[in-house]
């Protein structure tokens, strides 16, 4: 490296208080979280679930934070199955993204009113009862009974699974905007100290 550049990363070194400077820091990913914690935070906060609820999910814990990371990423239930690398899983995903209180507006979108079949479930009808009350296939009931149910556990436990996944997640963002701001400012002061330096 030529003179300049190498005074360049002498100043970076010192002002973000670096041993070493490699390419893109080795992605860093922020100081409060590495990659590894994440992952093995949200593992914890899935696992837990998995104990406290009867989870219908063929899906692995491992599996199950891709579906976590790709809910908050905004990726549909098909987009979650091929990052898992089975296009043929979307269902599959929607089922564990539902065991593990993630609920999107059109899981609610049924072809009968959800109230209806929230007051016949509060009455202790069965899934078939249900079905012949409604006109639809018990098929159809049980995909939205769980719904249902699972929106009464996040009222019972006040969306504190989600919350968790949230607050994992948002420090993780919080790490990488952080990083990158000192990164930004150490470049900047170091550049800053370069054209103080050179004289013309």
């Amino acid at each position: 490296m030529d003179e300049k550049t190498e005074e360049l990363r002498d100043i970076f070194m010192d002002v973000t208080d670096e041993s070493t400077v490699t390419e893109q820091q080795e992605e860093t990913h922020g100081s409060l979280h590495s990659e590894t914690a994440v992952e093995e935070r949200l593992q914890e906060v899935v696992a837990r679930m998995r104990d406290r609820y009867d989870f219908g999910t063929t899906l692995s814990d491992e599996e199950l934070v891709t579906v976590v990371r790709g809910f908050y990423a905004g990726d549909s239930d098909a987009e979650i199955a091929r990052e898992l690398g089975d296009a043929s899983l979307g269902k599959t995903v929607s089922r564990a993204r539902i065991d593990l209180h993630l609920i999107r507006d059109a899981d609610s979108d049924a072809p009968f009113d959800v109230e209806e079949l929230r007051d016949l479930l509060d009455s202790g009808a069965s899934s078939a009862e249900c079905a012949d009350e409604l006109d639809v296939s018990e098929s159809t009931v049980r995909r939205y009974r769980r719904v249902v149910e699972t929106q009464q556990e996040r009222r019972t436990v006040n969306d504190q699974f989600r919350n968790e996944f949230e607050n994992v997640l948002q420090d993780r963002e919080l790490s990488d905007r952080m990083t990158e701001g000192v990164q930004e400012d150490g470049l900047d002061d170091a550049t800053e100290g370069m054209e103080t330096n050179v004289s013309f």
